[in-house]
C-alpha cells in the first residue's frame, strides 16, 4: 500500500499499488525527454519505490516519480569518476531483497550498450524478480531528431550501431562496407575515430552528422565531412553525450535543404 496526501492520516485515500514488492524493473527511459518514454515507462516511474538511474541526459523523467520515492544516482560518463558496476548490482539485489519496487531507469534502450546482463545475471542469481522495458534507443532516434534517417532506397540499405568506448582497440576495418555507421559514447573520441576510418578506405568527403543532447532542448547538432568534422566541432566544447552518423544518409538534411532553396528560387523567378 502506498499512502497518498493528507486523506491517508484519515485511513482515506489508500491506493493498492500493482507493482508487486521485491522486484526490479530495468526501464529504457530513450533520449531523456518526458515525451519520448513510453507508456509503460512513465507508468513504471510514477509507481517506483525506489529509482536508480543513469544519466539520462535532461534528468525530467524524474519528475513523474512519486514525491516520496528514493533516488539514487549511479551515472558514468566517460573521464569522470563514476560508480563501479559490481556495486550497482550489489544495490539492486539488496534493495529488491528488502521488498523494495525498484525501478532502474537506462538512458536510451537496455538493449543496447548499457551493461544490462550484468545487472540481470545478479539479480536471477539472488533469486530476485526482474522484468526488462523497452525505451526508444538513442541510436535511432538521435538522427531522425536531427533530421536525418539511417537507411536511403537509393543511398544506404543497413546500419551498423558501434561503442566507442575504447575507440583506439576497435577494428574499424570491419565496417568499410556498412552504408551507414553510428557511432555513441564518441564524443571523446571523435579525432580517433576519423583518422581510423579514413585509414580503412573510408572517403574524406564522406559525409558526418554529430547529435549532441538529442531530444533535450540543448540539442545541438553538425553536418560535415570525415576530413573535417573534428575542425568544425573543435570550438563547442565537449560533445559528450553525442550520436555520431557516418555516410551518405548524413548528406541527406543538406541536400533537401538545397533543394528547397532551389525551389523557392524558382518560385520567385515565376512571380
Amino acid at each position: 500500500y502506498k499512502e497518498m496526501g493528507s486523506e491517508a492520516a484519515n485511513g482515506q485515500g489508500r491506493h493498492v499499488c500493482p507493482l508487486p514488492a521485491g522486484k526490479c524493473w530495468l526501464v529504457g527511459v530513450g533520449p531523456g525527454s518526458v515525451e519520448h518514454l513510453t507508456v509503460k515507462a512513465a507508468r513504471l516511474i510514477s509507481e517506483a519505490e525506489v529509482l536508480v538511474y543513469d544519466d539520462l541526459g535532461a534528468q525530467e523523467v524524474l519528475s513523474l516519480a512519486p514525491a516520496d520515492a528514493e533516488r539514487v544516482y549511479v551515472g558514468k560518463r566517460g573521464g569522470q569518476t563514476s560508480i563501479k558496476q559490481a556495486k550497482i548490482d550489489k544495490m539492486l539485489v539488496d534493495l529488491c531483497q528488502q521488498g523494495r519496487r525498484v525501478v532502474r531507469l537506462k538512458g536510451g534502450c537496455p538493449s543496447t550498450f548499457s551493461r544490462v546482463s550484468s545487472e540481470i545475471t545478479v539479480l536471477a542469481a539472488a533469486g530476485c524478480g526482474f522484468e526488462i522495458v523497452p525505451g526508444l534507443s538513442t541510436a535511432t532516434a538521435a538522427p531522425v531528431l536531427a533530421g536525418l534517417p539511417l537507411t536511403d532506397v537509393n543511398l544506404a540499405a543497413a546500419y551498423a550501431v558501434v561503442s566507442a568506448h575504447n575507440a583506439a582497440n576497435i577494428n574499424w576495418a570491419a565496417f568499410r562496407h556498412i552504408p551507414t555507421l553510428v557511432v555513441l559514447m564518441g564524443g571523446r573520441s571523435l579525432p580517433v575515430i576519423t583518422k581510423q576510418l579514413q585509414a580503412t578506405d573510408w572517403q574524406p568527403t564522406t559525409p558526418v552528422a554529430v547529435v549532441r543532447q538529442a531530444g533535450t532542448e540543448s540539442q545541438t547538432a553538425w553536418f560535415s565531412t570525415l576530413q573535417d568534422i573534428v575542425k568544425d566541432t573543435e570550438a563547442a566544447g565537449p560533445l559528450s553525450p553525442c550520436v555520431i552518423v557516418i555516410g551518405q544518409v548524413a548528406g541527406l538534411p543538406a541536400a533537401w535543404q538545397g533543394l528547397r532553396l532551389q525551389q523557392q528560387r524558382q518560385q520567385q523567378q515565376q512571380q
